[in-house]
C-alpha cells in the first residue's frame, strides 16, 4: 500500500472562519462551526496502548476528545473526566464504545480535591487500575487591560488548571505500574505568553515547569512524566472564550496559516504513552504549527 501525502497547510480548514454565535464558556462541539476533526474518520490503531487502562481530564471536547478516541483505537480502556459538558462528554463516550473499549464518564469539578479523590477511585474502581493520567483540562479567559482581570478568576485558573493536576498526580501515583506514563498539556504559552492571556499562560508556564520537576521523582517508581505544548488548535474553547476577530483569524500566525485539529496533537499523546516512549521523561513536545520551538 502506498502513502498519499498531503500539503499540511491545506489538510484542514483555513481562516478567515465563519462568523459564530457566541458561546458560554467552556462551549460545546455541537455549536462549532467549523467542527473540530478529533479523528472520528481518520485515525486508525496499531494496539499500542492495547489492555491498558487511561484516565484523560477535559475528555469531553477538544484535545482531550481525540486523545480519547486515539487511546481507544489503541486498545486501551478510558476514563472521561469533564466539568459539566454532558452531550459532549457522551459522545466521547460513544466513540469509545464504537472502538470496542470500556469507558467511565467522571462529572466534576477538578479544581477540589474530593473531585480527584473519586476520578482516581473510580478510575482504579471500575477499569482495574490506572496506567496512563493525561491532565488536559483548562481553564481559560481573555482580558485586554490587566485591571479587568478578577483575582477570583486568576485563583480559579490556577485551581483547575494545576491544582487539578497537582491533586491528581499525587493520588494516582502510587497506584501506577511501573511503565506507566502521565502527560500534561502545556502550550506554547508556557513559553511564549500573549497579554491577553496572563492567568492562562500563567499556569501553562507552571505545568511545564511541574512536568520536569516530577519526572525526576516519578521515575523513581517508574513511571514517566512528560507533556505536550501545542500552538493554536481548534477547539470550543476559542470561540467561547476569545473576542469574535481573533476567533475569525484563528491560526493564521502559524507557519501553516491555520490552527491545528485535535485530531493531529492526539499521536503525540499516543506516542507518549507508549512504550516506544520508554527513554522519554521531562520532555515537553511542541506541536506550536511552527510559531516557535520549544
Amino acid at each position: 500500500m502506498t502513502t498519499t501525502l498531503t500539503d499540511p497547510r491545506t489538510l484542514h480548514e483555513r481562516p478567515e472562519f465563519p462568523k459564530a454565535a457566541k458561546q458560554k464558556p467552556p462551549g460545546s462541539e455541537e455549536q462549532m462551526h467549523p467542527r473540530s476533526d478529533h479523528g472520528e474518520e481518520s485515525y486508525k490503531g496499531y494496539g499500542r496502548l492495547e489492555g491498558l487502562r487511561a484516565l484523560v481530564t477535559g475528555a469531553d471536547s477538544g484535545i482531550g476528545r481525540a486523545i480519547s478516541l486515539a487511546f481507544a483505537r489503541e486498545g486501551a480502556d478510558v476514563a472521561i473526566a469533564y466539568y459539566n459538558e454532558e452531550a459532549d462528554a457522551h459522545e466521547t463516550e460513544r466513540l469509545v464504545a464504537e472502538a470496542g473499549r470500556k469507558s467511565l464518564l467522571l462529572p466534576g469539578d477538578i479544581s477540589t480535591r474530593a473531585t480527584c479523590e473519586n476520578h482516581v477511585r473510580r478510575t482504579i474502581k471500575d477499569l482495574g487500575g490506572i496506567d496512563i493520567l493525561v491532565n488536559n483540562a483548562a481553564f481559560q479567559r481573555t482580558y485586554e487591560k490587566f485591571d479587568e482581570i478578577p483575582p477570583e478568576e486568576f485563583e480559579e485558573t490556577f485551581r483547575v488548571n494545576v491544582f487539578g493536576m497537582f491533586h491528581l498526580c499525587q493520588l494516582a501515583l502510587p497506584h501506577m505500574p511501573k511503565g506507566g506514563s502521565i502527560i500534561n498539556t502545556a502550550s506554547i504559552q508556557s513559553f511564549d505568553p500573549s497579554e491577553s492571556l496572563i492567568a492562562y499562560a500563567s499556569t501553562k508556564a507552571a505545568i511545564a515547569s511541574f512536568t520536569r520537576s516530577l519526572a525526576a521523582l516519578a521515575i523513581k517508581n517508574g513511571v514517566r512524566v512528560n507533556a505536550v505544548a501545542p500552538g493554536p488548535v481548534w477547539t470550543p474553547l476559542i470561540p467561547a472564550t476569545m473576542p469574535e476577530q481573533a476567533v475569525k483569524k484563528f491560526g493564521s500566525s502559524s507557519i501553516f496559516g491555520r490552527p491545528a485539529q485535535p485530531v493531529e496533537i492526539a499521536p503525540i499523546f499516543v506516542f507518549l504513552a507508549s512504550q516506544e516512549a520508554s527513554y522519554v521523561a521531562g520532555e515537553i513536545y511542541g506541536a506550536t504549527g511552527g510559531e516557535m520551538p520549544i
